[in-house]
């Protein structure tokens, strides 16, 4: 397995325009920056959020994105702090457990592919990934009508425990086996999450990151099959 695979399609850098800088007394909008690639005749498009330390770049969503790519989804792969905000996150470590604000910042990515003529019209499905599942789950509480489903990896749902029985998008959790702690939070999590069509998939011998070889291809996989049967406009 490589994490570093090419993306097959042409990938569009994005600035997505977002709520004001926390980092700064200043009441001043902000944007982040984004790579959105978008198949011809899109089944639908997956926004991505990412956990704690990691940003658009992240190898393995990359790497899950290119496989959403290569079997017809569009992907949106954004940051979720600014580079100021990054830069504060680094010291004290606080805003990638600020749910609210991941969630909306997800929520304004939301509404931005919306008014994108190529994304306007597609189903949206996010992928959340560690602290990035929690921001993930909130913000499909925000635009039921919007969000079609969601995909978490390695996820922290716990940390999304008061809005869970609101979710209605059918959500698909994937844990590693070897990854004991997380197992728990999203055995109970399942529990708690509102939908009728919800699923835990625990992955044998995998980590929380999904290092292990073949483990990555896995969540993929399982990625893809989830999206395809609850995010595809050719079959809703």
């Amino acid at each position: 397995m490589t994490l570093t695979a090419q993306l097959s399609l042409t990938e569009h850098p994005v600035r997505i325009r977002l709520g004001q800088d926390i980092s700064s007394t200043r009441a001043t909008p902000v944007s982040v920056e984004g790579d959105l690639v978008v198949p011809e005749q899109a089944l639908g498009v997956v926004l991505f959020a990412h956990g704690s330390g990691s940003g658009r770049l992240s190898p393995r969503n990359r790497f899950v994105a290119q496989h959403l790519q290569d079997v017809g989804f569009a992907t949106l792969l954004m940051d979720l702090l600014t580079d100021e905000e990054a830069e504060v996150d680094a010291l004290t470590g606080l805003l990638h457990f600020d749910i609210l604000l991941l969630s909306q910042r997800l929520i304004a990515a939301i509404d931005w592919l919306g008014r994108q003529p190529l994304t306007a019209g597609l189903p949206v499905g996010l992928f959340g990934a560690s602290t990035g599942a929690a921001a993930a789950l909130a913000a499909a509480t925000h635009r039921p009508q919007r969000v079609a489903a969601v995909v978490t990896r390695g996820g922290r749902p716990d940390l999304a425990s008061r809005v869970l029985l609101s979710v209605r998008a059918p959500t698909l959790l994937i844990v590693g086996g070897n990854d004991e702690a997380v197992v728990g939070l999203n055995q109970e999590a399942l529990r708690q999450i509102g939908t009728l069509v919800k699923s835990l998939t625990i992955v044998p011998g995998a980590g929380h990151l999904f290092d292990e070889e073949g483990s990555l291809e896995t969540v993929a996989g399982l990625a893809a099959r989830w999206f395809d049967r609850y995010l595809n406009a050719r079959t809703g």
